[in-house]
This record gives structure tokens, C-alpha cells and sequence, in this order.
């Protein structure tokens, strides 16, 4: 499974999860518009450390949160190994 299926599952399922209804994700899709919220995000992360082992936004000293799903996603396929 590739990162972006990963991240999209994580999504859908915390969605649920939280009884979020989700817009249908592109890459241009703004964060804001996805219905998260600030704990939401959290959870992700969190999932996401979890199931892939990194949190790109740890490892880089300048790294800054993107704005949109596929920044999220490139930050996560980005990551030096």
C-alpha cells in the first residue's frame, strides 16, 4: 500500500471516527476544508507515526505544517530515510 493510500485511510477512518464528513480529497484540497480540526490533525499524526514510523514534521528543523492534502501527503513521502 503506498503512503498516499495509507494517509487517505487514516483519513476516512478518523472521519468516521469523529463523524466528519469529508470532501472528496485532491491533492489541491485545502486543510482547512477537510473538516478536521486542531485534535483531529493530532490523531492523524499520531496514526500515521504509528503505522509508517516517521512524523515528518519532527525530523526537519524547518519543517512547517502544509496547506493542502497533497503537501500533507508529499511531507510523508519526503521523509530522508
Amino acid at each position: 500500500m503506498s503512503v498516499k493510500s495509507k494517509i487517505f485511510s487514516a483519513i476516512k477512518q478518523i472521519a468516521e471516527e469523529q463523524r466528519i464528513t469529508l470532501p472528496p480529497l485532491d491533492d489541491d484540497l485545502p486543510l482547512n476544508d477537510t473538516g478536521f480540526d486542531s485534535l483531529a490533525f493530532a490523531i492523524l499524526v499520531a496514526r500515521l507515526e504509528d503505522e509508517l514510523g516517521v512524523d515528518p514534521f519532527t525530523v526537519a528543523e524547518d519543517a512547517a505544517f502544509p496547506s493542502t492534502f497533497g503537501e500533507f501527503v508529499r511531507a510523508y513521502e519526503n521523509v530522508p530515510a
